[in-house]
């Protein structure tokens, strides 16, 4: 047997910390804003918005380095299995949730500058609002939000569905190169 046999090609230490931490912040926080979205105005609401957006920074911050990590340290090879169609929707895939990772904090960043509410992150460091006060654009930037999230939820259920078809159904490495 091989040492490419015995040790299949996997993520390194660093990719595999920063994709777990970002997986359970990204879950909490969709978790967390569906739960906030439906509340009445209330001091516990407004604290839930504040852990929110705290939490939303720090993805915006993480996924920043997990590029930089991730433009440094390739990814290890797609199985050699992989028909060129499901190649491409990996890359595919891969590719959208980067794109959503920034767009959905960034969207979140834009959405509090326009409705007035500026993000002091972690109750210490004021964020600058990127746009000027403005009650219409902050509700249209409202719904791109939930347009994006919900985008980010069907991504996830793809990207989790894909990984476990390729345990569980091809009984390759393709989850374990994540552990």
């Amino acid at each position: 047997m091989s040492d490419a046999t015995a040790h299949p090609p996997s993520y390194t230490r660093t990719a595999k910390g920063l994709h777990w931490l970002m997986a359970v912040l990204i879950l909490g926080l969709l978790v967390l804003g569906l739960y906030m979205h439906e509340l009445p105005l209330s001091p516990r609401k407004l604290q839930l918005y504040a852990w929110h957006k705290w939490a939303g920074v720090t993805v915006f911050a993480l996924v920043w380095l997990r590029l930089a990590w991730r433009l440094s340290h390739p990814a290890p090879p797609l199985s050699e299995a992989l028909s060129p169609l499901n190649r491409r929707a990996a890359h595919a895939g891969h590719i959208l949730l980067y794109v959503l990772m920034v767009a959905i904090p960034l969207s979140g960043w834009l959405m509090s500058s326009a409705k007035g509410f500026q993000t002091v992150w972690f109750g210490v460091l004021p964020i600058p609002d990127l746009l000027a006060r403005d009650p219409a654009l902050g509700e249209f930037l409202a719904g791109v939000h939930q347009l994006l999230n919900l985008s980010l939820m069907a991504t996830l259920l793809g990207h989790v569905g894909a990984a476990l078809w390729h345990h569980f159904i091809h009984h390759d490495d393709t989850l374990r190169r994540m552990r």
